[in-house]
């Protein structure tokens, strides 16, 4: 499918897919936006769009709070981000290697972005849950062993309406949902629908023939797996430190690092996060031209 020239601009299409795959190999990204399936999975709650300017890929986006933004443009870079900078728009998910080698001395506001800071995890630590620090996560999977005679598979598309099934019960019991929350919803459906269309693998806890966990990832680079998506009973205590594990433990054995992606500002989800004592915080910028 053609790709428009900016300032025109299309939807995100699965057709899509190889060019940006292509892209993202020999790019070997560092920030868990650039994948096609990430992009492609959220396309809808952010806006995602692509277009062509000059010799450059460029998507273009809006954040939960309605802002419009560009993501760092893919190929021949400084022509476009130029251009879009002096239009007044908001480059977001620079990590630092772009901001060292695209930003320096140019006349722009550089603020980090803590919430959409991905958190890099080793991945042996969190398949082994070694040592004192780890204590506490491995209590609460032995809890859940200890209670439940579980099964961890590989994510096959039979398991899909039964993760289904545990998605809208993980949506019946929230008191409170967010517009990133339905967001997210709504890309886990789509996710577990389309992963071998995607390229997503993942694992599944069962007990007693029913779905009490699950969770999606690919590679992101060629020594990073990125878990995207991953979901627990929420009255089963344990099931998302084992969920963690396993997906850890069974997937992406020959990677170093697991990218467990942002928090989104959310204190919980932070506090959850840090838990898990991050190897490194990925750090992303926005970037806006001064005045």
């Amino acid at each position: 499918m053609e790709i428009p020239r900016y300032p025109v601009s299309r939807p995100l299409d699965l057709e899509d897919k190889p060019l940006l795959d292509r892209i993202f190999r020999e790019m070997q990204p560092r920030i868990s936006e650039f994948t096609f399936a990430n992009l492609y999975l959220f396309r809808t709650v952010h806006a995602y769009k692509i277009t062509a300017l000059g010799d450059a890929i460029v998507i273009l986006g809006r954040g939960y709070d309605g802002t419009e933004y560009f993501l760092p443009p893919l190929g021949t870079v400084e022509d476009a981000l130029d251009r879009l900078l002096s239009e007044g728009m908001t480059l977001y998910g620079a990590g630092d290697p772009f901001v060292e080698r695209f930003l320096q001395g140019k006349d722009v506001v550089i603020a980090e972005d803590r919430d959409s800071f991905d958190y890099l995890h080793l991945r042996e630590e969190l398949a082994t849950l070694p040592g004192q620090r780890y204590h506490k996560k491995k209590n609460r999977v032995n809890y859940f062993a200890a209670r439940n005679r579980y099964t961890t598979e590989i994510y096959e598309p039979r398991h899909r309406d039964l993760c289904l099934e545990l998605l809208e019960e993980w949506l019946r019991v929230r008191t409170e949902l967010s517009d990133s929350m339905i967001g997210e919803a709504e890309g886990t459906a789509e996710a577990l629908k389309m992963s071998e269309e995607l390229g997503l693998s993942g694992i599944v806890v069962l007990v007693e023939g029913r779905v009490k966990g699950f969770a999606l990832g690919e590679a992101l680079n060629a020594e990073t797996a990125v878990c995207h998506f991953e979901k627990g009973d929420v009255f089963m205590e344990g099931v998302y430190q084992l969920v963690n594990r396993e997906f850890a433990r069974l997937l992406f054995t020959g990677m170093r690092y697991v990218n467990r992606e942002q928090d989104l500002g959310q204190e919980s989800l932070r506090s959850a996060k840090l838990s898990y004592h991050p190897y490194e915080l990925v750090k992303k910028y926005r970037v806006t031209k001064k005045g």
